[in-house]
């Protein structure tokens, strides 16, 4: 989009062409108010409270775009009456509980009828019956509720559930007198306010989503509000800690708000997480899954020599990535001082991955990232299971669906209803397991350039396609002669007597033919469907900006480096801009610094997972360890992007720091290596203390650093292997989490607190002889767990899943390393 520049209240400033006059404004931080519009999101014009006058126009900022030359202005005394109305009609019935109310301090009502000087009251209605309700995690209080339309849009355009709308109030007509006397926009706005309040689409009596919490978040008074926070605290009592979330790799920016626990405990509680909802969306586990902490009274001095002592026997160190860069730096020191084995499994697949990739791609890490997904049109999905895997994914995926006009293919063995719920221009192909090659060799095929393709790789792909013959029905129009009957009068008689009469028709026919087209065999592979190239063909009308997502499916699947390349090569020879999505929290930053290997040694050091000695943030191990939410340090986001992240809480025993100073690897804080991680694998030199974290008015993201993707050596070499037909036979079972759960640490917060077992969907129930609750053996090669069948309404189709949260449930021993297998599962 090419700049502009627009005048704005005597001010010259830049945008680009066609963007909201609002959002142009907030981007220059002048000041427009506005209460139901979110950006990210499509304009509902609810409040019309951002009324200005463009070239001599009234207009609203939130939906009007702004042209080259544009002169505004956001004050006029007529503007200023049609506000001051709209705020009183906002304060018509709405309950005089600002001292017990939760949003009472950070209140935009509170802040609006302030700013508009309203101090009297012009209108007047009989209110109804507005009962408050339990929605499960939120509250809902009709009565504070001002229907915005915040909580309906933010679901839709932001998250996909399309959980809320506006229902019928039920109340009395607004009185006639008003149309004629209240300021046109007032009335307007009134007059739709006064016949709605917020309802669920389920229609039932609990919201039916993913439980993101973000309507509440977006919520500018106390209408929705987390149930768990509710009369918990002043917004002005709390403080402030910035941070990065710890649960997935989208690296969102969080708050957590804290104070003191009670009269009797001065230690910090963590009472809520808050986020910058008009540029980050959370997922459920990043607003809920907050005190996952691990309190230590005092340093246990025996636990730790025996952790030295460990450490002088060990040859390996096996990890996970919920750890910070700085950590994984310790960890990669260690094995540099000390010559341990660096284990991590999920790490060291991407890890891998990342390397195969970068064979052809020239470049380190992938090219794009989840903000281009938000801004383009046509979006791909492939081996991941977006909701679970990383929902800021999903949420990009739904914001281009709805915000961009825009189209999707999704490819998943397992079927999955809030994907297939973002709508028409979303297709879903449910393809079986080890067939992700043929979706990167489709995607290839129907979208690269093949005049710059390598020959080889064009004529494989000519190989799949056939001649085949379809019968075509065709509708004509045939002429049809008729006698028809009338009554005609006879002019010798005068009387009226039945004719016959010739008439001719137009008549429809339907014809069927046989005609030869072009088949592809790909499709057929992937059970794209009938309709699917018809589909595609529809979708595609009008999309100039194309997203690849790609997940963890493809990293430890039996092919990956063939699939690493396939991508390399889309990239490379397609429109399409490529983003990984990372398997854990810091799984990127922990492949970049950390020289990973594949096996275990003989004695082995867990740090946040079982071993002969373990070390452990969630109080299970032999020695403690501080949560994420009590330490500083960065993490390496899917974004590419370093984000520093602060400690909440405090913590009182030993860090890993310590065991490294004692071990002869000495820095006074873990923080110290921030400045030291490995330029070569893309970071900077920056100090700890000097990274920010935050967005600037525009949107854009002032948070630590973006990496260098790094250059690499290459050869010519860009061939990839044939198609492998491999295929799992039996009943399929999948290693993936339901949403809101990622690891441990989530399963260990209050809010999130949930059983594991076994996921099957209603359908999969239905269809079989199992039922919700019991008991049954999932047996293979592998080996064999009993557990619970839990119903899961967020999955279809009939493959089972198993969590990885839930430490009591070794789901992993039944997989070889591929996120898929076959198992028998039979009643216990």
């Amino acid at each position: 989009m090419s700049k502009i520049t627009i005048n704005i209240d005597g001010k010259e400033v830049q945008t680009h062409e066609g963007e909201y006059i609002l959002n142009a404004a907030r981007a220059n931080n002048i000041f427009i108010p506005a209460i139901c519009y979110l950006t990210r999101c499509s304009p509902t014009l609810a409040c019309r409270i951002c009324l200005v006058e463009a070239d001599g126009k009234q207009v609203y900022a939130c939906n009007a775009k702004a042209k080259d030359g544009m002169n505004i202005t956001t004050s006029t005394p007529t503007i200023e009456t049609e506000k001051r109305a709209i705020m009183e009609v906002y304060d018509v019935n709405h309950p005089l509980q600002c001292g017990v109310c939760d949003q009472s301090g950070e209140c935009e009502l509170q802040n609006y009828t302030l700013e508009m000087g309203v101090d009297s009251q012009s209108y007047a209605i009989k209110d109804v019956d507005r009962s408050s309700k339990d929605w499960g995690h939120l509250h809902y209080d009709a009565g504070l509720c001002i229907v915005c339309e915040r909580c309906v849009t933010a679901c839709k355009d932001m998250i996909g559930d399309n959980s809320l709308k506006t229902v019928a109030r039920g109340s009395d007509a607004l009185n006639a007198e008003y149309k004629e006397n209240m300021p046109k926009d007032a009335y307007s706005m009134w007059n739709k306010l006064n016949k709605s309040v917020i309802g669920l689409t389920s229609g039932g009596d609990m919201l039916d989503c993913t439980s993101c919490g973000e309507c509440a978040a977006v919520c500018p008074v106390g209408a929705l509000v987390d149930t768990d926070f509710m009369y918990k605290s002043n917004a002005w009592e709390l403080k402030q800690i910035p941070a990065t979330c710890g649960h997935c790799s989208a690296g969102c920016q969080i708050s957590y708000d804290v104070k003191h626990t009670d009269i009797t405990n001065p230690e910090d509680k963590i009472y809520r997480v808050k986020n910058e909802w008009n540029y980050v969306s959370l997922c459920g586990a990043g607003r809920y899954g907050f005190d996952y902490e691990n309190r230590v009274a005092h340093k246990d001095e025996k636990a730790f020599y025996d952790a030295i002592a460990a450490f002088k026997k060990a040859d390996t160190i096996e990890f996970t990535s919920t750890i910070t860069n700085e950590e994984a730096y310790v960890l990669q020191l260690f094995k540099e001082k000390l010559g341990l084995k660096l284990v991590n499994k999920e790490a060291k697949a991407f890890q891998t991955f990342l390397n195969d990739y970068s064979e052809i791609s020239a470049t380190k890490l992938y090219g794009s990232d989840l903000k281009v997904v938000h801004n383009s049109n046509f979006v791909v999905s492939v081996g991941a299971a977006l909701k679970s895997d990383n929902p800021n994914a999903r949420y990009a995926l739904n914001n281009s669906m709805t915000v961009n006009k825009g189209a999707g293919l999704y490819f998943h063995p397992v079927s999955d209803p809030v994907i297939d719920g973002m709508g028409k221009s979303i297709i879903s192909i449910n393809h079986a397991p080890l067939q992700e090659e043929a979706a990167l060799y489709l995607i290839l095929d129907l979208f690269a350039d093949k005049t710059k393709l390598p020959s080889e790789i064009v004529e494989y792909l000519a190989s799949f396609h056939s001649e085949k013959t379809v019968t075509v029905t065709e509708e004509i129009k045939e002429k049809v002669v008729e006698i028809v009957k009338e009554m005609k009068m006879n002019k010798e008689t005068g009387m009226e007597e039945e004719v016959s009469v010739e008439k001719t028709k137009m008549v429809p026919k339907k014809i069927s033919k046989e005609v030869k087209v072009d088949h592809n065999r790909l499709l057929d592979i992937l059970n794209a469907g009938a309709k699917f190239e018809e589909d595609l063909e529809k979708n595609l009308k009008k999309k100039d900006a194309f997203a690849l997502m790609v997940g963890p499916d493809l990293y430890t699947h039996p092919n990956s480096k063939n699939l690493a390349r396939l991508v390399a090569l889309i990239e490379k020879y397609s429109a399409f801009e490529v983003t990984m999505i990372p398997p854990l929290t810091n799984s990127l930053g922990v492949a970049l610094i950390c020289d990973l290997d594949d096996a275990k040694g003989s004695y082995t050091i867990g740090y946040n997972t079982k071993a002969d000695f373990t070390l452990s943030a969630l109080g299970d191990g032999d020695l403690d360890m501080p949560a994420l939410n009590q330490q500083e340090g960065t993490l390496t986001s899917i974004n590419k992007r370093v984000n520093p992240t602060n400690a909440a809480l405090s913590y009182h025993g030993y860090e890993l720091n310590d065991i490294a100073n004692a071990l002869g690897i000495r820095t006074e804080n873990i923080i110290d290596y921030t400045v030291s991680l490995p330029i070569g694998a893309g970071f900077k030199s920056e100090k700890f203390d000097d990274l920010p974290n935050y967005y600037k008015n525009d949107g854009t993201e002032i948070r630590g650093y973006l990496l260098d993707n790094i250059e690499v050596s290459v050869n010519s070499d860009e061939s990839v292997e044939q198609l492998k037909k491999d295929r799992l036979e039996g009943s399929l079972i999948y290693l993936a989490n339901p949403v809101r759960q990622f690891t441990p640490f989530t399963n260990k917060t209050r809010n999130l607190t949930t059983d594991g077992g076994v996921y099957m969907s209603e359908e999969y129930l239905k269809k079989s002889d199992f039922n919700e609750g019991e008991s049954v053996r999932i047996k293979n090669d592998n080996g064999e767990l009993i557990v619970k069948i839990i119903s899961d309404n967020k999955i279809a189709g009939e493959i089972a899943c198993l969590p990885t949260f839930d430490s009591k449930i070794n789901s992993e021993a039944l997989f070889s390393s591929y996120r898929f297998a076959t198992a028998l599962i039979e009643k216990v």
